[in-house]
């Protein structure tokens, strides 16, 4: 598997002009909304929602992915915080490459709750409707590593191993006597693409078929689960991972996110559960108290609000 030689799908100069990075981004992110949208959709929401809120998770993103990037410090000398603090004008040069998910994932969601909160909509449910899609943007974005030869692991002889160009290798990958130009190396940006992919349709399918059983904001830490449990093992095979102590930076992130998911599942649905054994074991109300229709539809309006 050999990618294309020019990142740039059209020239407008001879060193600028529209990037395959950036459109598998831009595709990723619209057919992503398009899943939102329909869910939203299904369950009587406005899916004007999705579309509106998308730029102000976008901007959010970008600058959460953006910083995760420019402050890690990966091994094998490849770009990070040393970098850029010699080269700071470069930090805006986003079409080269260089973002981190979980940074992604943290302004996605900031961005998300802030319009929340200024449409008055109740946030668990509306990231619910993002999460699925968010997984589905991240399978077809992974592909921009393909097409910037970024992204990959140690050799390989797997038959669907990656030819990388000299220029685009890391330390050590870069001596041409130990490591000629023919070796094939472990797709790592493939490997996360399916895994994606993988968890879009999972996610997809429990919001459909687990609709009834399960509470707002159980999709999304679905996604906070799935997503880092893959990455912790895919990371084993980035050799410019951003490395603390014996593990990467992303891997310590996973643990945190599935750990802390799956507490919040827990604790989550062992609090929805416990009213309806409380109320089971209520005492009946006595003849002669019981309430009129018109406080019972009140109160019943007034806990729907």
């Amino acid at each position: 598997m050999r990618p294309p030689v020019d990142p740039i799908l059209i020239h407008i100069t001879p060193s600028f002009g529209i990037h395959w990075y950036g459109i598998l981004i831009v595709t990723g992110i619209m057919l992503g909304a398009v899943y939102g949208s329909w869910r939203a959709r299904e369950d009587g929401e406005d899916p004007d929602h999705i579309w509106n809120a998308l730029l102000l998770a976008i901007v959010f993103a970008i600058i959460g992915a953006r910083l995760y990037h420019v402050f890690s410090s990966p091994e094998g000398g490849s770009v990070g915080w040393s970098y850029y603090r010699e080269n700071p004008w470069e930090i805006f040069k986003i079409w080269k490459g260089g973002l981190g998910i979980y940074g992604a994932i943290v302004g996605g969601v900031v961005g998300m709750l802030v319009y929340a909160k200024q449409a008055k909509l109740r946030p668990l449910q509306w990231l619910d409707y993002g999460a699925p899609g968010l997984a589905l943007g991240q399978a077809i974005g992974r592909w921009g590593n393909f097409i910037n030869q970024e992204l990959y692991g140690p050799p390989t002889n797997s038959s669907w191993g990656l030819i990388i160009e000299p220029q685009h290798r890391i330390v050590p990958y870069n001596d041409l006597t130990t490591y000629p130009l023919d070796t094939l190396f472990h797709p790592t940006f493939l490997y996360e693409s399916v895994w994606c992919f993988l968890v879009f349709v999972a996610l997809a399918a429990i919001a459909v078929k687990l609709k009834d059983k399960i509470l707002h904001g159980d999709i999304l830490t679905g996604y906070i689960v799935l997503y880092p449990l893959g990455r912790f093992f895919i990371e084993y095979l980035r050799p410019d991972a951003w490395m603390v102590g014996p593990l990467a930076a992303a891997q310590l992130f996973a643990l945190l996110f599935v750990v802390g998911g799956l507490a919040i599942v827990v604790i989550r649905h062992s609090r929805a559960r416990r009213p309806e054994h409380q109320m089971q074991a209520a005492p009946a109300t006595p003849p002669g108290n019981e309430p009129t229709d018109d406080v019972g539809t009140a109160d019943t309006e007034q806990s729907v609000e």
